[in-house]
């Protein structure tokens, strides 16, 4: 078979179509390992000689829909209309000066679009479908379009399959291919289907059960195969190839014969209104940049309404000088630069997210980041490290296996397993209990965790402590060999060892053990290969045979397998899973000597074994078997509630997966920036609890609480769901933790949210986390555990999986909308000033009877396009505000036009016209006798001296007033001389903070500078600008800066001294401190800084009392 396709270096091609081929002349052709996969330098080399694993025309940036979309920006038909008027008029020098200017603003809007259309283009790859693929012996994770043929592919549920795959090794998949054969039924694949005496042409798509097909979701099951065809080579690339044309939005068909008559008509005007929606960027983009789309139209409104406030002031005489005013006044309402701007934030904040292990796959998640509220977190791998150990194996009738003295998850070679014998009843075995506890307690310091307690006390318990170490070690020493596997014990180790889909080897020539899979089923599996009862030589030299497989299932929180082995007539049916739910299936307890029927009390003493273990923070499962009695095939379709019946409980498993080092600052980070952290897994309730009390997502005495609070913090998800939306909602608080959690049970807890006027950030990374990742605000997926379907319904995806890296998405969401609002007041503040200074001016008329403008239309194009634009690109660059995370999150509802910010920018706007007119007037009025000359918006002559010099003053002044208030509006409500109350380092801050934006300090000082030669160059002056060279006038031009920054100045303090517009902006943490997250470990220590608290509880805790101070002050 020879598969083509355009631009392609190399053809992908076989003497047979690889489904008719073995598996085992496959690989050797592709010189591939089923085992261990390519190495690195071939995966290196076939990228390069096969290319990206593309489809032709994926993604890439359209250079001619940026340049329209810049033709066709507001700003740029203003600009359009004013060159017209100019040339209309025959102001050739105008006119082409402001062709220059669109030419410019063009190019170099486009030239910017291009550069982040690209760049985001990229940050998306990164969170497109994703492979995990096996290479040098170990899974990596990897975009999809850096697979290569030869790479060996596993696949499960929920997965995208990246490349057409001959599959090697299945187990239940099904796979749903409509996308190629339109056949809405998963088709179950097989790998030693007989395909003799047919080929390629009379075999379809559908039939070749050992293929699995690119672009086709895994629906069901997993398995391997090797990637045989890439990019256009595969038959969706084929299809793809074949295909022209796209979809279109509904009701946009033309066909009379399917709608009807009218069809045709509507069709046509629906698509016409698509076209000019584009066009003007009204209909496409985020909300935030079609908010600003429909701001810059609503300013070409404005700017037209002003001209015909010009034109009626001078009675509808349109004259070349009145035209010329006109288009003064309509530059001057437009920020050229705005979209520019507001593009160019987003791209540097998704490159800083990127930096911070976040990849943003919605534009609009960057905007609502900021006013998250509540965050929805799964426990394992993003609260936790992901890395699990078995601690403890308890088998009845036997006792404990411990494992101590392993940092190693993957090493089963490395710690030592102890047995405590088994004590004859459960009360018995309390005092043991306790130690185990004491003795857990202190592995978990590696998280820095301190009880609260006297330093007398804490100095006692630790010297008992020290005692029951030695002994210990002592006993640890004398231990020569691990304990013997007995039939108990075996049967333990069979049920984890095959009952898991986890690989664990070591390689040799690295000298390192290397593992694949789910990080719990790797716990148990290296436990069993402690006793050397891996999986792998089980089925190798004990010849067990897998039969069947149950996958893990999250509404019944287990999985079966079914197995043979070559010295038995009889299968045996292995099930782990959550112990609620197994323990009822279960009909026998123990194995051998010790195996008993079930009864209430020793459930009740399972149950009891197993809230031990789940109050230590470990997670626990059920462990069990049961003979099946007869063989039950490979291709028997057994119900699953059959097989997991009248099963043995063969002991339970402890897993422990210690809390990431940063999670608990990060909850802590959390509650000081007003967001509320829930917790929702499938733990059992115990090791959820213990786990939230570490990372201080719930207090650790819930008695310090009202009993409704204490009892609605944690619940199961049986009790959270036997609720109605009416109970829910009369709950005092929502749960924090919710445990054994279902994917129905995230839905509701969002939907409970959501009544409650909250902004949801949700994670999730299995397949039926698709609902609730769509359902909340902004979606976040698991980047290294998530499934694709997972990360195609999300908003953001986390590269790291940790749950830090989404209080930093926060924080950096939260910068990203402070610097908006700060170039949306900078350039609007200019325009307003703008506006104010030239509708008054109109009073100023001449000899002829003519309004004489303040600012001609090149000087506002020149303040508008440079003095404006760069500060403003400055702004969007600035760093977070010291106060960022220590507020409530913003109204995402207003967004960034708040109340505060309107009203910033009409009073500055005021101040800044009000500074300009007024040194107009005096200039005009003073020295100048009110001498306004004759046809003086037209060009220079002697009558018009003065008028051009108070141009020039009113020119320099407005740009500094401009340049200083980008100073300004680093903080909204804070001084500009003094940006960080928090600082002590300096006592007048200033030039520090003016000059840590480097880019912004340049943006001023430059623009600053560059009024002089703007001022004397001869003929660019007069001929260009319409104004001359000045002298005392620069006095008014310099005293209006001090009058100006004194006024905002006046402004920021009434605001902050009588709390204007602080309503939802300023801080108000702390007035129920009883359930601050991250901080109850600090309850006792506000008594005393000594006992036992920790030098970082210290310090965080007078890091809160400056804080306090600070916002009190404020």
């Amino acid at each position: 078979m020879v598969a083509t396709a355009k631009k392609s270096s190399v053809e992908q091609k076989f003497h047979q179509h690889p489904f008719l081929l073995p598996v085992e002349r496959l690989v050797k052709y592709l010189q591939s390992n089923v085992s261990s996969g390519l190495t690195a330098l071939q995966a290196q080399e076939n990228k390069a000689k096969y290319g990206e694993n593309k489809l032709r025309g994926e993604g890439g940036v359209k250079w001619y829909s940026l340049l329209l979309k810049q033709i066709s920006n507001a700003m740029i038909l203003v600009l359009v209309l004013a060159m017209a008027l100019s040339y209309g008029v025959t102001d050739y020098v105008e006119g082409g000066v402001i062709t220059a200017v669109i030419v410019l603003n063009v190019l170099i809007g486009f030239y910017q679009e291009f550069q982040a259309e690209k760049k985001m283009d990229s940050l998306r790859s990164l969170s497109s479908p994703s492979a995990a693929v096996l290479r040098d012996g170990k899974s990596e994770t990897i975009p999809s379009a850096d697979v290569v043929p030869g790479d060996i592919i596993q696949i499960k549920t929920g997965d995208t399959i990246p490349a057409d795959l001959r599959l090697f090794e299945v187990m239940n998949l099904e796979c749903d291919e409509k996308i190629l054969t339109g056949e809405a039924v998963p088709v179950a694949k097989e790998i030693e289907t007989d395909f003799s005496g047919r080929d390629e042409l009379n075999t379809g798509v559908g039939d070749r059960l050992n293929m699995a097909y690119s672009s086709s979701t895994v629906t069901k099951g997993r398995g391997q195969g090797v990637v045989v065809f890439t990019g256009m080579f595969t038959e969706i690339g084929r299809i793809a190839e074949s295909m022209e044309g796209k979809t279109r939005k509904p009701n946009r068909s033309m066909s009379r014969k399917e709608h009807g008559n009218l069809q045709p008509m509507k069709g046509a005007g629906l698509r016409i209104w698509d076209g000019i929606g584009k066009f003007l960027g009204l209909t496409e983009g985020t909300p935030l940049q079609i908010k600003l789309s429909k701001l810059a139209y609503l300013l070409l409104l404005c700017a037209l309404i002003l001209a015909i406030i010009v034109f009626g002031v001078n009675k509808f005489n349109v004259t070349n000088e009145v035209a010329i005013y006109a288009i003064s006044t309509g530059i001057a309402i437009i920020p050229e630069s705005l979209i520019a701007v507001l593009t160019i934030t987003m791209v540097v904040g998704m490159t800083q997210m990127r930096k911070r292990h976040v990849v943003v796959r919605q534009l609009s998640a960057l905007e609502a980041l900021g006013g998250v509220t509540n965050i929805c977190s799964d426990k394992t791998g993003t609260l936790t490290q992901g890395q699990m150990v078995t601690r403890n194996a308890w088998i009845p009738g036997i006792g404990v296996y411990t494992v101590k003295n392993s940092e190693e998850a993957a090493n089963p070679t490395v710690g030592i397993v102890s047995l405590t014998a088994a004590s004859p009843s459960v009360t018995a075995e309390q005092g043991d209990t306790e130690e185990m506890r004491a003795a857990h307690d202190q592995q978990r310091s590696a998280i820095a965790l301190k009880f609260n307690a006297p330093a007398e006390k804490t100095t006692r318990d630790q010297g008992k402590a020290n005692e029951r170490f030695d002994e210990k070690t002592q006993d640890e020493n004398n231990l020569v060999e691990p304990p013997e596997v007995g039939p108990q014990l075996e049967a333990f180790l069979h049920s984890v060892a095959l009952c898991n889909l986890a690989t664990v080897r070591h390689d040799a020539q690295k000298n390192e053990w290397q593992t694949t899979g789910d990080p719990t089923e790797i716990a148990l599996q290296v436990f069993a290969q402690r006793f050397d009862f891996g999986k792998r030589r089980l089925e190798e030299k004990n010849g067990w045979t897998q039969l069947a497989e149950y996958p893990f299932d999250s509404s019944v929180k287990r999985m079966s397998v079914i197995y043979k082995s070559s010295d038995q007539n009889h299968a045996l049916v292995f099930t782990k899973g959550a112990v609620e739910r197994v323990i009822d299936l279960c009909t026998s307890i123990g194995c051998g000597e010790h195996e008993q029927d079930m009864t209430l009390e020793l459930k009740e003493s399972v149950l009891g074994h197993m809230n031990k273990l789940a109050d230590q923070g470990l997670r626990v499962l059920a462990i069990t078997r049961k003979n099946v009695g007869h063989d039950l095939g490979n291709k028997t379709e057994v119900p699953r509630d059959k097989v997991e019946s009248d099963l043995t409980l063969l002991g339970l498993a402890g897993l422990y997966d210690p809390p990431r080092l940063e999670t608990k600052d990060a909850v802590k980070e959390c509650t000081t920036a007003g967001i509320k952290v829930h917790m929702l897994t499938g733990d059992h309730p115990g090791t959820a609890t213990a786990i939230a009390r570490e990372v201080g997502i719930i207090p650790r005495n819930l008695n310090n609480l009202r009993k409704d609070v204490a009892d609605a913090l944690v619940k199961t998800a049986t009790d959270f769901d036997g609720m109605s939306d009416e109970q829910i909602d009369q709950l005092p608080e929502l749960p924090l933790v919710i445990a054994r959690c279902a994917p129905n049970t995230k839905t509701r807890m969002i939907s409970a949210l959501h009544r409650r006027k909250a902004f949801v950030a949700m994670t999730g990374d299995g397949v039926n986390d698709a609902p609730s990742l769509q359902a909340a605000n902004v979606g976040i997926a698991m980047g290294m555990a998530g499934s694709d379907v997972a990360k195609g319904a999300s908003d953001i995806v986390l590269t790291d999986d940790n749950f830090a890296s989404i209080v930093h998405a926060v924080e950096e969401g939260r910068r990203m909308f402070d610097n908006i609002q700060r170039f949306i007041l900078h350039l609007l503040t200019a325009n307003i000033g703008e506006v104010i200074l030239l509708i008054i001016g109109l009073g100023f008329q001449d000899r002829a009877g003519f309004s004489v403008f303040p600012l001609s239309p090149l000087q506002i194009l020149w303040i508008n396009m440079l003095t404006s634009s760069f500060p403003a690109f400055g702004l969007g660059r600035e760093k977070q505000s010291h106060d960022v995370m220590t507020r409530p999150p913003h109204d995402n509802k207003r967004g960034v036009f708040t109340l505060q910010i309107i009203v910033d920018m009409l009073v500055y706007g005021v101040v800044m016209g009000a500074c300009t007119l007024l040194t107009f007037v005096i200039i005009i009025y003073g020295p100048g006798e009110g001498e306004l000359g004759h046809d003086c918006n037209r060009g220079y002559n002697a009558s018009c001296d003065v008028v051009f010099r108070a141009r020039a003053a009113v020119f320099a002044e407005l740009t500094w007033l401009i340049l200083i208030s980008a100073w300004e509006f680093k903080s909204i409500r804070r001084s500009m001389f003094r940006l960080d109350p928090t600082q002590t380092e300096r006592s007048f801050p200033f030039f520090h903070d003016v000059y840590e934006n480097r880019f912004l300090f340049w943006s001023v000082v430059l623009g600053f500078l560059s009024v002089f030669p703007a001022v004397y160059i001869p003929g660019l002056n007069t001929n260009v600008f319409k104004h001359k060279g000045i002298g005392w006038e620069w006095a008014l031009s310099f005293g209006a800066i001090f009058i100006f920054v004194a006024a905002i100045e006046g402004w920021k303090l009434a605001k902050r001294q009588f709390s204007w517009f602080d309503a939802g902006e300023m801080s108000d943490i702390g007035k129920d401190r009883s359930l601050r997250q991250g901080f109850f470990s600090f309850a006792k220590i506000s008594k005393t800084l000594t006992g036992s608290s920790s030098i970082g509880e210290q310090n965080a805790m007078e890091k809160e009392r400056k804080f306090a101070e600070v916002e009190h002050q404020v």
